[in-house]
């Protein structure tokens, strides 16, 4: 079997205050599922507990995020979280706080 991808969501999180990247990556990936509702299971023979969620997620400092954490904001399906190096890191003008954006990317596979 392989995957075959059905869905790709995109969303952008960020942590204004305090440079937290799981934060960030929490919202980015509500933003990317907020307006979201998958009704086609059936139509396929599949339910939502059979997806495949690969979560790629590009921060500054990926080493930052908590997979775990993140990967608990997606409700259904089993979820393997892709951290890397990307996003933007924003220092306030005396260096005291840090914003931070992650973007996300949410694909939806199921082994065909």
């Amino acid at each position: 079997m392989s995957l075959k991808r059905y869905i790709t969501e995109m969303g952008m999180g960020v942590d204004v205050h305090g440079g937290d990247y799981t934060k960030a990556a929490k919202r980015a990936v509500s933003d990317a599922i907020r307006h979201s509702s998958l009704n086609f299971f059936g139509h396929i023979g599949k339910s939502r507990d059979d997806m495949q969620i690969i979560l790629k997620l590009g921060a500054a400092n990926p080493e930052q995020i908590d997979k775990e954490a993140v990967a608990a904001e997606l409700p259904y399906g089993a979820v393997t979280v892709e951290p890397e190096k990307g996003g933007l890191d924003i220092p306030s003008e005396n260096n005291k706080d840090l914003m931070v954006i992650v973007n996300a990317v949410v694909l939806v596979c199921f082994d065909e």
